[in-house]
């Protein structure tokens, strides 16, 4: 699924917006004093909306990284317009300074000197000075310019990127704010995290596995522990989708980055007939936010925010209530 700095920069300021009023409606419903239940759903919505700006944040930082390497490409094309630009003026000056001094020894030596493909190219010049340089000069003067309105839309588009990148992040803190204050609000109650619940005994499931699919398992299980960062890709810490596309890569199989596109990068299947290996998706179906490797015996293996590192849970708790899809890899 291809997406647009535009509509990412919108995503971007949805989500951001959503979080902003999640940041209200957390203080209001801590003024109205909520119950253990209500500060516990409440918990899961902010989880909801942290997890729809950590992947808003990666696509802006997809875009971003796109928009530099536009740029950079289109800055190398300005430099070789301007390259052979300066050649050819060059040259054609050279050959008109020749021809105006009246040497005929010193014109021929100009037009036939090195090879004899260098020579037919100096007799070609000199049939451009003679037909009128500024119109063969004016091709290589609109090829540069054209460069440089690229170079500039290139530029603009490039700091636009930057722009929606730094909102993602700004939006991501006051979100990560939010589901700590609710957090603690839930805790103040005796309450727990309602995202996180021991995984099954026997986690690693009981159905055979291929070899891919365990080198999979492996590498994720190996992960748990370490931090949860925003648009991480490891190897020393991660998030959810970094996760499952650094886990991927063990069995040779090349993910995209974002939930959004991870989504559609596989055979669907029915949560019922999921296996080890699979990617579970939660939240939305066509645009989920946030991802986990299926790891058996009804867990898996995942990153949800910031406050905890990469662990194995149970769906049973929390995850099944919110689960969109399921895909198989590979």
């Amino acid at each position: 699924m291809t997406r647009t700095p535009e509509s990412s920069m919108r995503r971007v300021a949805t989500v951001g917006c959503a979080t902003l009023g999640a940041v209200v409606l957390s203080s209001g419903v801590a003024l109205a004093e909520p119950t253990e239940e209500e500060a516990r759903e409440r918990h899961g919505q902010l989880q909801e909306e942290l997890s729809e700006l950590n992947e808003a944040y990666n696509q802006a930082e997809e875009d971003h990284e796109a928009a530099e390497t536009e740029l950079e490409d289109i800055e190398e094309r300005l430099g070789t317009a301007q390259e052979k630009l300066d050649a050819k003026s060059d040259k054609i000056s050279g050959i008109a300074r020749t021809a105006y001094t009246g040497s005929t020894h010193s014109l021929f030596t100009v037009l036939f000197e090195g090879d004899p493909d260098a020579s037919l190219q100096n007799i070609a010049d000199l049939n451009f000075l003679s037909e009128g340089q500024d119109e063969v000069l004016a091709d290589y003067v609109v090829e540069v310019e054209r460069a440089e309105e690229l170079r500039d839309q290139a530029a603009a588009a490039e700091e636009d990127a930057a722009e929606a990148l730094a909102e993602a992040e700004k939006a991501q803190e006051e979100g990560e704010a939010a589901l700590e204050e609710q957090a603690e609000v839930l805790e103040s109650m005796g309450g727990q995290d309602p995202t996180t619940s021991a995984a099954s005994s026997g986690g690693g499931g009981t159905a055979a596995v291929s070899g891919d699919v365990q080198a999979v398992l492996d590498f994720a299980r190996a992960q748990i522990g370490k931090p949860y960062v925003w648009g991480g890709t490891g190897p020393d810490s991660y998030d959810c989708s970094g996760l499952v596309q650094a886990a991927w890569a063990q069995a040779g199989v090349s993910l995209p980055r974002t939930t959004y596109d991870q989504v559609n990068a596989g055979t669907r299947v029915p949560r019922d007939q999921v296996q080890p290996g699979d990617l579970l998706f939660f939240y939305s179906e066509s645009s989920p936010s946030h991802v986990g490797i299926y790891s058996g015996n009804g867990n898996m293996i995942h990153g949800s925010n910031p406050s905890k590192p990469l662990e194995e849970v149970s769906l049973a708790a929390y995850w099944d209530g919110v689960f969109t899809a399921a895909v198989r890899v590979g």
